[in-house]
């Protein structure tokens, strides 16, 4: 049978931004994929060279749009390792908020998107439209809905405004309260139940090999999470589970892990994981300053050495490599996102064999966030 050639992207509502994916086809099935990243490439990592260490806060927000707040935290925990600073606790509380917050808001927008790509397209008008109570919360802290630039190397930009943490409360007793309306429409819903099990797989041997990490490492049945084997942050004190295949509580365990199914669950029980840890975060919050004090911005050079700093993200393991010459720049950073292995290698491996009409689900699934493969 004769070969077709098919586009995903860059502008297409079955993919995950602007990004593209090259597909041979064979009648209905995938024979070939090829990723086509390089529509957002603005050369961070090499523009961090040329900018202070305070002016990068402002840049790297931007290489992941729907979760940027991961980049201003771990890019602050490697600049404090290498100043040798440990920040004062009420910062560390304040940056969970914000990251979890941000996990929150991610993981809608992934239900969301989802949804959309096996024909639930209420799914995402819901959670689009919840997720912006999330960004109401962030307008109130940080002055911005999308890049935030609140974390800083030392602590947070300003303290929590007055009443932030009982409009905090009030937002996760809606989202908690919206759960089951999601999972009547979609995680109870029969179109689920028949093509997501069992599609997209990636074998369980090779989810280590191949560098997966976060929710899709978790829905190959590790219980895998930085935030518990790397604690920072206010983590330590906090008590959560993380959610990994086949451990899905309520939810009906279908297919064999490492599929469509699995890695939406996970996510969907990251979700009340999520609003556990920020109320455990308002009760605990200590008192105190929220920031160390700083250098002069103008004069602020960081010792020379290296560091390495990660966090957990809502699609995986997150971190920034810092080199330092002893200036008032970075002499390098690489920044280590998890989109490149998801989006990319694993990607064009698992899809060969899908049905096209699973190919959208399969990448929604894996949560590829396509700036931080352009980094």
């Amino acid at each position: 049978m004769k070969e077709f050639e098919l586009f995903i992207g860059p502008q297409h509502p079955g993919i995950t931004g602007n990004f593209m994916y090259h597909l041979w086809v064979d009648g209905d099935t995938i024979v070939k994929a090829e990723a086509h990243p390089g529509y957002l490439h603005r050369g961070f990592e090499k523009l961090m060279e040329k900018r202070t260490w305070q002016m990068n806060v402002a840049l790297i927000p931007r290489i992941c749009v729907p979760e940027p707040d991961v980049n201003e935290a771990v890019y602050a925990m490697a600049v404090e390792s290498l100043m040798d600073w440990d920040i004062p606790e009420r910062a560390k509380y304040i940056r969970t908020i914000v990251l979890e917050m941000a996990r929150l808001s991610s993981h809608l927008l992934t239900l969301g998107g989802y949804a959309g790509a096996i024909g639930l397209y209420t799914v995402g008008q819901w959670t689009i439209g919840d997720r912006d109570y999330l960004l109401d919360l962030f307008e109130q802290l940080t002055g911005a809905r999308v890049y935030h630039i609140f974390i800083f190397p030392g602590g947070v930009r300003w303290d929590l405004p007055d009443g932030f943490l009982r409009k905090l409360e009030k937002v996760l007793n809606y989202l908690e309260s919206r759960l089951e309306f999601y999972d009547k429409l979609l995680f109870a819903n029969e179109v689920f139940f028949r093509r997501a099990p069992d599609v997209g797989v990636v074998p369980k041997d090779k989810a280590i090999e191949w560098g997966i990490t976060g929710p899709n490492l978790r829905a190959c049945g590790y219980e895998y999470d930085v935030r518990k084997v790397d604690p920072y942050a206010a983590y330590p004190d906090l008590d959560f589970e993380i959610p990994h295949y086949p451990k899905f509580g309520d939810f009906e365990v279908l297919g064999h892990g490492c599929d469509c199914y699995s890695r939406m669950i996970v996510r969907r029980l990251e979700i009340e994981q999520s609003i556990r840890i920020l109320r455990q975060v308002i009760k605990k919050i200590p008192d105190g300053p929220h920031t160390l004090k700083l250098p002069n911005p103008i004069a602020w050079k960081v010792p020379a050495g290296y560091a390495y700093a990660r966090v957990e993200s809502s699609k995986g393991e997150y971190g920034y490599f810092v080199i330092s010459d002893g200036g008032k720049m970075p002499y390098r950073v690489h920044v280590r996102g998890p989109s490149y292995t998801h989006g990319i290698n694993v990607t064009e491996t698992i899809a060969k064999g899908l049905n096209i009409a699973d190919f959208s689900q399969t990448i929604f699934s894996l949560d590829v966030c396509a700036p931080d493969i352009e980094r």
